[in-house]
């Protein structure tokens, strides 16, 4: 058993190093991209546009990919995502060095980057059982907070740096170098693969047939299907509050460019924190729990951020830091409960499923924005979704299938979960 141990968090760390730097890159070049749009058109409707483009990909074919991530080498397909993503960039640069950019082309390799990300996240958040065991999920869910939390946090003050310094056809290629430590560092492992627990077959009737059986993993566990319910509301409430941040910083508290980012730097800060609580301590508190407290605590941020006086842009900071803590925990507990609780060979169905329902309330927040802002004001916005979001949090204490299901924190080792091939 020490041997297993050690063999699976070897792999892990082999993994998540270069996903870790693959993150970062991405992340730095995303702001960049950010960055040299608003300097060049100054539109918030060029950034609107830009950001539709890199969504609407996942979330249109997140709701079938997830059948073909199931089906195929979780490795491999990462392997290949992280190539086509690398690819795109490529391009994305060359136009960039040989000046032929039209933001048309910009939206177009951005969904196609955002294409190969449908298959990317899903992958690997199925392949995470795979390699870990169970009672380790929720910690290991913690770390990938801790990582994803430095991302938000280091990416765009690199990206502000690099495009400082260098021309931004330059600044593509870090994200194809970190691209290419992702794609060596999956090359050293090899990921086990679950078998088939139904029978597949090529052909549209068998696809529609196999997306329902990840539709129905959901719906017959009524604890599953309530979680994935009180999360896609929280969710279509959440996204807008955080598509107005910036004109919240800006508007309302009279700030600038610096409060800004310290308001994403804190946002940043604050998943770093939950992150690390749970990667460090082996919580354990019922899980459903943590997620229900963490919808009530970013609902009365939210709220309390617009009711706040213009002077309290500080206040406001430190509420984002909280609302960040909350947002990593509820994060980890909600996929380490979904890593558990559904057939392996049916996890990148799900969490594709999953990916695609949350990403579609991003891209109403991105299209209200505008009215939002100029029919009720964004204070109030603030309130009105904040106490909508609390709501739904005391909601779901109420009910006793989520909270049983948040119990099941302890379930039997499973070969397949423990189990590690080296290449």
């Amino acid at each position: 058993m020490p041997e297993i141990q050690s063999e699976w968090k070897r792999t892990f760390g082999i993994i998540w190093t270069g996903q870790f730097l693959s993150l970062i890159s991405s992340s730095l070049v995303n702001f960049a991209i950010i960055i040299w749009l608003s300097i060049e058109t100054g539109s918030a409707e060029v950034l609107a546009y830009a950001a539709i483009a890199a969504l609407l990909p996942q979330s249109i074919i997140g709701l079938f990919v997830g059948v073909y991530v199931d089906r195929w080498d979780r490795r491999k397909t990462m392997i290949f995502a992280d190539s086509f993503i690398a690819f795109c960039t490529l391009i994305i640069a060359l136009l960039f060095h040989f000046g032929n950019v039209a933001y048309w082309l910009i939206y177009v390799l951005l969904a196609f980057r955002s294409a190969g990300s449908a298959f990317h996240m899903p992958a690997m958040q199925a392949a995470i059982p795979m390699l870990t065991p169970k009672s380790e999920l929720l910690r290991v869910a913690g770390i990938n907070q801790i990582i994803q939390s430095i991302s938000n946090i280091a990416g765009p003050a690199l990206g502000a740096l690099a495009i400082g310094l260098m021309d931004i056809a330059y600044v593509m290629y870090i994200d194809i170098i970190g691209a290419v430590f992702a794609i060596v560092s999956l090359l050293l492992v090899k990921i086990p693969h679950p078998s088939p627990t139904i029978p597949t077959s090529k052909g549209f009737g068998q696809l529609t047939s196999e997306i329902r059986l990840g539709v129905r993993a959901i719906t017959s566990n009524s604890g599953i299907a309530f979680l994935f319910l009180f999360s896609t509301l929280a969710t279509f409430c959440i996204m807008p509050i955080a598509v107005l941040f910036p004109l919240m910083t800006l508007e309302h508290f009279s700030g600038d460019a610096f409060q800004m980012s310290i308001v994403e730097a804190n946002w940043g800060i604050g998943m770093l924190i939950g992150g690390s609580v749970l990667g460090i301590f082996k919580l354990k508190t019922n899980r459903v729990t943590l997620i229900n407290s963490s919808y009530v605590i970013m609902g009365l941020a939210f709220a309390i951020s617009g009711i706040l006086p213009n002077w309290a842009f500080w206040i406001f900071a430190c509420l984002t830091a909280l609302s960040g803590i909350a947002g990593a925990i509820y994060n980890a507990c909600f996929t380490s409960i979904i890593q558990q609780n559904i057939d392996p060979f049916l996890l990148g169905r799900v969490f594709s499923m999953f990916f695609s329902i949350t990403l579609l309330p991003a891209l109403i927040g991105l299209l209200a924005t505008g009215f939002l802002a100029d029919t009720i004001g964004i204070n109030i916005t603030f309130i009105i979704l904040g106490i909508a979001v609390v709501m739904i949090g005391i909601w779901s204490f109420f009910n006793k299938e989520m909270l049983t299901l948040g119990h099941q924190s302890e379930l039997p080792e499973t070969e397949s979960n423990t189990t590690v091939y080296n290449s």
